[in-house]
């Protein structure tokens, strides 16, 4: 079962659990793809793709194509943070594009609908 975690221009991050039907309209999107929420019960909402990770916790990277998982050099995040300035290590991430491995997709809000996510989803942010 995947997650999906929407993060609004207020701050605010809200969890939405996908069903299997749900799921499998997010394979085969990359990371930066933009669409719409509609399908998702979230009418005039329009989502952005910034990120997730898989079954095994490692992290997507825009940079690495397909959906693969690969073994790169990095100097950054997302997936390594150097402890001081020029450190680089090899280190496994996952590539940009949303596989059935993948359970956690990371969103952003680009475009608002007429009613907020907390009236929608009946959470509170968090």
């Amino acid at each position: 079962m995947q997650k999906l975690i929407i993060s609004d221009s207020n701050g605010k991050s809200y969890s939405i659990e996908l069903d299997e039907k749900k799921s499998k309209s997010f394979i085969g999107l990359n990371i930066g793809k933009v669409f719409d929420a509609a399908q998702l019960g979230l009418a005039g909402y329009k989502i952005k793709i910034t990120g997730g990770s898989d079954k095994d916790g490692f992290p997507m990277r825009s940079d690495v194509h397909g959906r693969v998982r690969a073994r790169i050099l990095l100097s950054s995040g997302p997936g390594y943070r150097p402890k001081e300035k020029g450190l680089r290590r090899r280190k496994m991430v996952r590539g940009r594009a949303i596989t059935p491995e993948i359970i956690q997709i990371n969103a952003k809000v680009v475009e608002k609908g007429e009613k907020s996510l907390e009236e929608l989803l009946g959470k509170k942010g968090g």
